[in-house]
């Protein structure tokens, strides 16, 4: 099986949109975005990782083509992605994984690793976030996330698009033009607006309790590597060193040139997944 192909999962009294990639026989790996993102961020990076192992990348509930909260931002929290993300394992048959985490991403598989998947998951990437987030930097996204613009044109929304994911680094046309594509839909006056619910900022308000895991942290047996974006706002180096002395003690390496996150488009970010992954 080669390409990505689009399945839905019941979860939960939701229904996922999750991108598949590769052989159902191969080695499961889970591949999970950010608070405002989709699956489809990962394409590249899943593409390649297809050659050895069957890749999943949901879309988390509230975004992408996944469903919305029925319940206002209630279901919008960690614990609830985590029972989603279980339903998808076992939708599979999967018997352990491996989970790649970027952001909000990460923080649901710490929580995984050190509770329900527990002994199942082998291997944990953590991609530019860590247990104490800085305000400052939950005072940026959540005035982006809560309170999404809404242009005449997908030109306009580009422009803020690029601007509001620039710490994402270089990275090549492609990559922005399917971010660009996935990341849009018209709202129902026909205007171009983001592809989420906005009440998933909840996060940071009715939420923001989900977000202390350094109890989960300390309990991890999986390998673990932790991916910071030098110039990251959001995972900052006193953060980053902390992880690195207790917990899993993970692997650590930082990514010159990238704020929050790293993308895994680039082949030198892929052969660092490749490379974790195998051992």
């Amino acid at each position: 099986m080669t390409g990505r192909r689009s399945v839905y999962i019941e979860a939960g009294g939701h229904e996922l949109h999750v991108s598949e990639w590769g052989d159902p026989a191969r080695p499961f790996v889970m591949m999970w975005h950010g608070l405002a993102r989709n699956g489809r961020d990962f394409d590249e990076v899943a593409s390649e990782l297809s050659n050895d192992y069957f890749v999943v990348c949901p879309d988390t509930i509230g975004r992408g083509l996944s469903s919305w909260s029925k319940s206002g931002g209630a279901d919008y929290s960690l614990p609830v992605y985590g029972e989603n993300a279980v339903a998808i394992l076992d939708h599979y048959g999967a018997g352990s994984l491996r989970w790649v985490g970027t952001s909000m991403g990460a923080l649901i598989g710490i929580r995984l690793a050190a509770e329900a998947l527990k002994g199942r998951m082998t291997h944990l990437v953590i991609n530019d976030i860590g247990p104490d987030i800085p305000l400052a930097a939950r005072l940026r996204i959540a005035a982006y996330v809560g309170k999404p613009p809404a242009f005449d044109t997908i030109v306009e929304m580009e422009d803020w698009l690029r601007t509001s994911y620039a710490p994402f680094g270089d990275n090549p046309d492609s990559f922005w033009r399917r971010l660009i594509d996935t990341s849009v839909r018209r709202d129902n006056a026909g205007r171009i607006t983001v592809h989420y619910d906005p009440l998933i900022a909840s996060q940071f308000t009715t939420h923001k309790s989900d977000l202390d895991v350094w109890p989960q942290y300390d309990a991890i047996e999986a390998k673990t590597l932790l991916i910071r974006g030098a110039l990251s706002d959001v995972l900052p180096k006193s953060v980053a060193d902390d992880m690195r002395a207790r917990g899993p003690r993970p692997d650590y390496v930082e990514i010159p040139g990238v704020g929050h996150a790293p993308t895994f488009v680039d082949a030198e970010q892929q052969t660092l997944l490749k490379r974790f992954l195998a051992e």
